[in-house]
Parts: C-alpha cells; sequence; structure tokens
C-alpha cells in the first residue's frame, strides 16, 4: 500500500503536521519512535505555548497532540525508522524489516541538546538542569543560576537569564570563549554574571531539585562547589539527521537544508518541519507552526502532481 504522506518522528512538529494532514483526508502515517514526543517530554512546567493560563506538563502537551492526531485519523507507528530512499517515487521507509511507501514526507526528527554526561544531571533535568533558557529561565526569579558553556549561544543564554536570576555564572572549561568577541564582552561586562575558567561540572548536586555543582579546575585539579538553584547547559544540539546523510542536503551542522518556503527540501515532494532545520528558535510553538507549514505544503504539492 502506497500512502499520501508520511510523518517521521513525533515532537510538536510533527504531531501537528499530522493533525493537518489528517484532517485534510491524507490518512498520514506517522511513524513516532521509540522515544516519542520530542525533548518536551523531557520538561516539566512549559508556561509560553498558547492556550494554557495556567501552564501544562511537557509530557501531557505531547500526549494532548498525539490524541489530536490520532482523534482525526492518523495512523501511528511507535517504532525507530531504520533505512530511508528517496531516490524514487513512491519514496521508501524501512521501520525494522517492515517497508511504508508514500507519496510525500515530512520529516520531523528533531534535534538533541547535548548534555555533560555527569553525575545527577539526567536525575535532576526538569527539576533544575535544563538546555533552554527561553522555556525554563521563567521558573528562577531571584535565583542563582549556572550556565555551561563558551560559544555564542551559552553567552546569549546566560544575558537572557539576567532578566530573572539574582546571579549567573558562566562555567568554561578553557580560558575564552569560543564566542564571538561582542557577545563575550556582553556577557563579560554584566553586573549579574561571573565567570569561573578551565573548569568543568564534576556532578549535579540536590535530591528533589539542584541545589549545587561540584566543580573542577583543569588546570590545577582543585575540586570546589558553588551554591546554585539551577543549571543550564548550552554546549549545542546535534540535529537527529543520521539516516538522512547522503539522502537530503544537510548543512555542515547536519541540519536539514529548506527553501524559501521553508519546509521544502533538496528532495521534491519531501518537506522538513522543526528543529530539524530550526537551530535557531527551538520553542515548540515555532516547531508546531512549522508542522502546519509542511502539511500545507505536502498536501499543496499532492495536489499539483496528481493534476
Amino acid at each position: 500500500m502506497t500512502h499520501k504522506v508520511l510523518i517521521i518522528g513525533s515532537g510538536p512538529a510533527g504531531l501537528t503536521a499530522a493533525i493537518y494532514a489528517a484532517r485534510a483526508d491524507l490518512e498520514p502515517v506517522m511513524i513516532e519512535g521509540m522515544q516519542r514526543g520530542g525533548q518536551l517530554m523531557l520538561t516539566t512546567d512549559v508556561e509560553n505555548y498558547p492556550g494554557f493560563p495556567n501552564g501544562i506538563l511537557g509530557p501531557d502537551l505531547m500526549e494532548a497532540m498525539h490524541e489530536q492526531a490520532e482523534r482525526f485519523g492518523t495512523q501511528i507507528v511507535t517504532q525507530d525508522v531504520t533505512k530511508v530512499d528517496f531516490s524514487t517515487t513512491p519514496f521508501q521507509v524501512w521501520v525494522g524489516d517492515d517497508l511504508y511507501e508514500s507519496e510525500s514526507i515530512i520529516v520531523s526528527t528533531g534535534a538533541s541538546a547535548r548534555w555533560l554526561d555527569v553525575p545527577g544531571e539526567d536525575r535532576l533535568r526538569g527539576f533544575g538542569v535544563s538546555a533552554c533558557a527561553t522555556c525554563d529561565g521563567f521558573f528562577f526569579r531571584e535565583k542563582r543560576l549556572a550556565v555551561v558553556g563558551g560559544g555564542d549561544s551559552a553567552m546569549e543564554e546566560a544575558i537572557f537569564l539576567t532578566k530573572f536570576a539574582s546571579k549567573v555564572t558562566l562555567i568554561h572549561r578553557r580560558d575564552e570563549f569560543r564566542a564571538s568577541k561582542i557577545m563575550a564582552r556582553r556577557a563579560i561586562e554584566h553586573p549579574k554574571i561571573d565567570v569561573i575558567w578551565d573548569t568543568t561540572v564534576e556532578e549535579v548536586v540536590g535530591d528533589q531539585a539542584v541545589t549545587s555543582l561540584r566543580l573542577r579546575n583543569l588546570k590545577t585539579d582543585a575540586e570546589s562547589e558553588i551554591d546554585v538553584d539551577g543549571m543550564f547547559v548550552a554546549i549545542g544540539h546535534d540535529p537527529n539527521t543520521s539516516i538522512f546523510q547522503g539522502v537530503l542536503d544537510l548543512d555542515e551542522a547536519g541540519y536539514v537544508i529548506t527553501g524559501s518556503n521553508r519546509t521544502a527540501t533538496s528532495v521534491e515532494g519531501v518537506f522538513a518541519a522543526g528543529d530539524v532545520v530550526d537551530h535557531v528558535y527551538r520553542q515548540a510553538v515555532t516547531a508546531a507552526g512549522m508542522g502546519c507549514e509542511a502539511a500545507i505544503d505536502a498536501e499543496r504539492w499532492l495536489d499539483h502532481a496528481a493534476r
């Protein structure tokens, strides 16, 4: 059986694309993956998604989108895509040994934040450990925060967090930042920001929430501990595009390259949306908006191809 639309990925972009495609009677199939829901499944309170004045838990928001996609007839497969072939039509997508064929594809596999992989980090993720200041900074009014990283993203996160925090400590493993000079200067000169150089985080400490960080100086090997209420990791993101290498045009960082209409990829009939494309905003609401665009683009492309 050849499907009209097949969606790979199940975060806000994929689920929104599924809702729109299903309501357009395209009978979409969504391969949601074994870790469905994207990065919001690791987020506790979401207070900046429109329509929820009292906030909503990230997993609850994803479950509501999931139910909505199913309600309109989306067929959802809880497996990982293992291989794709977009060189012929219909496009071919393998899920293990099972082959799915589709006239169009929407790629919404998202991106994964890089983490430090230290004790306490995973356990306290969502309870003081975050990789998104825009998402979670609001919860830390007048709190002491740490930002780990040395690039432009880390500078931006630290400066943004000064709107809420009483103090922000930048922790960097080297003795100078990789960030652009103007961004580094803004961070260093900010009265609420201080910097700890040549240092790594060895452990995130806390029972129910972050209370401190155990640090190690890379030059002296001396250990220390600082009291903080939250740690923001800003060492980059990796787009989940390994199965599309050599299949779709990717940029140097591995993000899917799209055309002027934002969702069309280098292969006609294949569209992409969400964090797999967007390395600037990385918000649930922008991903959902792109998912809507991708579904509409796919619908129009299918209609045009049928003429």
